[in-house]
């Protein structure tokens, strides 16, 4: 039987996701990734920032596995032009940080599971995208 893209996601962030140290991984690397970006996190409180970003993927996986948009389109509501000011462009860097982090974390990451992630977890993103 072959597994979903879904099934695979949510077993690769299954094996990452009890690490804190993933979620560190990830900031240091999409902050690197940019400046400005660096810049939105200057007075940020990392420990809370890294358990918003935990729900945060595992909203997108759980979308990927059919559960409504609602939370998606509210996160893309707070990231808008008028909320955190997340620009669009933003999200190819952040989708970037994370299949980097996940390869570092993941012990079982190959070419399958980083286009699983891809094809996964993109329309979700899209949709939060999509709201600036």
């Amino acid at each position: 039987m072959e597994r979903s893209d879904s099934d695979i996601v949510f077993q690769s962030y299954g094996r990452c996701c009890n690490n804190e140290q993933f979620f560190v991984d990830f900031y240091d690397r999409f902050m690197g990734s940019s400046a400005d970006i660096r810049n939105l996190f200057a007075n940020t409180n990392m420990k809370a920032q890294r358990h918003l970003l935990r729900n945060g993927i595992m909203q997108l996986v759980l979308y990927s596995r059919g559960m409504s948009d609602t939370k998606l389109r509210a996160l893309g509501k707070s990231h808008d032009r008028d909320g955190y000011n997340i620009r669009p462009e933003w999200y190819r860097l952040w989708l970037d940080a994370l299949i980097a982090t996940l390869r570092q974390h993941d012990n079982d990451f190959s070419p399958e599971v980083e286009a699983a992630w891809n094809r996964a977890i993109t329309p979700g993103i899209d949709i939060i995208r999509q709201a600036y």
